[in-house]
C-alpha cells in the first residue's frame, strides 16, 4: 500500500470526516450543538468498552506475551514527557510551570487517538494484540505525574498528592481500568452477552464523538493564531519523535506491525482529558490555552490526519 492509497484511506473514513464536519459547523457558525449529556454519555460509553474489549483479550493473553510491551510502554511513559518539557523550555521559553503541563499532556495519551490508530489499522488488513487497552492505562498515568514531578522541582508547589489521585481516580483511568477488570474476569463467555452492545455500535459512537471534537478544536484556533507558529511547530515535531521512539521501542518488545502502529500513535498522542483535569489541580499557574490548544488543535488532528499514515509506513519498512 502507497502513501497516498494510506491517507485516502486514513481521510475517507468515517471518523476523519466527522471531525472535519464539526470543524466546518463552527468556521460556518452553524447553529449545531452536541448535547452535553449525549458527549459525557458517549465518553463513559468508549473508555469502558476499550477497557473491556481489552479486558476479554488479556483473559487468554500471557504474562510473557504482555511483559515486554508493558516494560517498553513504560519507558515512554517516563521519557516523553522529559522529552516534551525540555523541548518547552528551551524551543517555547516557556516557564517551568507552562513546560510542566506541556510535558504532563504530551507524556499521557489521547484515548480518541488511540481508537483512530486501532480503526486504522484494522481498515489496513493487520490486528494490534488485544491487550493494547492495558498499555492505554499504563501509559496514561506516568506523564502526568512526572510532568508535575518537574515543576515541583523548580517551582516548589502545587498539590501532588492531589493530583496524583485525581490522574488515578479520573474517568478515563478509572473506567478503562474498570473496563479491563470486568473484561478478564467475565472472559469470552461475558462478552457473547453484551457483544451487541459493544462491538457493533463502537465505530458509530467514535463516529459522533469526533464531530464534537472537530468544533472543540476549531474552536481553539483562536488560540493558536495568538500563541504562534513555534507552538504549532511544536505540536508537530515532538509526536514524530515519540511516535519514532515509541516504533523502536515496539520492535524491541516484538510487537506485530499492527500493535506498533497503536503503540507509536499512543506515544504520539497527547492527552486532553485526564491530563487537563490533573494539570488544573496541581499547577493552577499553567495557562490552559497554551496545553489545550497544542493537544487538541494542533497534535490530535496532525496525528489523525497525517501522524498514523506515517507511523503505519515506516512501520511497513522496519517490520519488512
Amino acid at each position: 500500500m502507497d502513501i497516498s492509497e494510506l491517507l485516502r484511506l486514513n481521510l475517507l473514513s468515517p471518523m476523519v470526516l466527522a471531525f472535519f464536519l464539526g470543524a466546518l459547523a463552527v468556521w460556518l457558525k452553524s447553529d449545531l450543538t452536541f448535547p452535553e449529556g449525549l458527549y459525557a454519555t458517549l465518553s463513559l460509553y468508549l473508555l469502558f468498552a476499550i477497557g473491556f474489549k481489552g479486558g476479554v483479550e488479556l483473559s487468554h493473553t500471557s504474562v510473557q506475551a504482555i511483559a515486554l510491551p508493558a516494560l517498553a510502554t513504560l519507558l515512554l511513559g517516563l521519557l516523553t514527557p522529559v522529552v516534551a518539557y525540555f523541548t518547552a523550555r528551551r524551543y517555547l521559553r516557556l516557564d517551568e510551570a507552562n513546560a510542566a503541563a506541556l510535558a504532563a499532556h504530551y507524556g499521557s495519551v489521547s484515548a480518541v487517538t488511540f481508537l483512530a490508530a486501532l480503526s486504522f489499522v484494522q481498515a489496513s488488513g493487520h490486528r494490534a494484540e488485544g491487550f493494547m487497552p492495558t498499555l492505554v492505562a499504563l501509559l496514561e498515568v506516568p506523564g502526568v505525574i512526572l510532568g508535575i514531578l518537574l515543576a515541583r522541582r523548580a517551582s516548589r508547589g502545587g498539590r501532588l498528592g492531589e493530583a496524583i489521585r485525581e490522574v488515578l481516580t479520573g474517568k478515563s483511568v478509572f473506567l478503562m481500568v474498570g473496563g479491563l477488570w470486568v473484561g478478564v474476569l467475565s472472559g469470552e463467555e461475558g462478552m457473547k452477552k453484551v457483544e451487541a452492545f459493544f462491538v457493533a455500535p463502537f465505530q458509530g459512537a467514535l463516529t459522533l464523538f469526533l464531530l464534537e471534537l472537530g468544533m472543540v478544536a476549531a474552536r481553539r484556533l483562536a488560540d493558536l493564531r495568538r500563541l504562534g507558529v513555534r507552538l504549532v511547530l511544536f505540536g508537530m515535531a515532538v509526536p514524530l519523535l515519540h511516535g519514532s521512539v515509541g516504533l523502536v521501542l515496539a520492535k524491541w518488545a516484538g510487537l506485530s506491525l499492527g500493535g506498533a502502529v497503536v503503540l507509536a500513535t499512543m506515544a504520539a498522542s497527547a492527552s486532553y482529558i485526564a491530563a487537563p483535569a490533573a494539570v488544573r489541580l496541581a499547577l493552577p499557574q499553567a495557562n490552559p490555552s497554551l496545553y489545550l490548544a497544542a493537544a487538541l488543535g494542533v497534535t490530535f488532528p496532525f496525528n489523525l490526519l497525517l501522524g498514523i499514515p506515517l507511523y503505519y509506513a515506516t512501520a511497513l519498512r522496519l517490520w519488512g
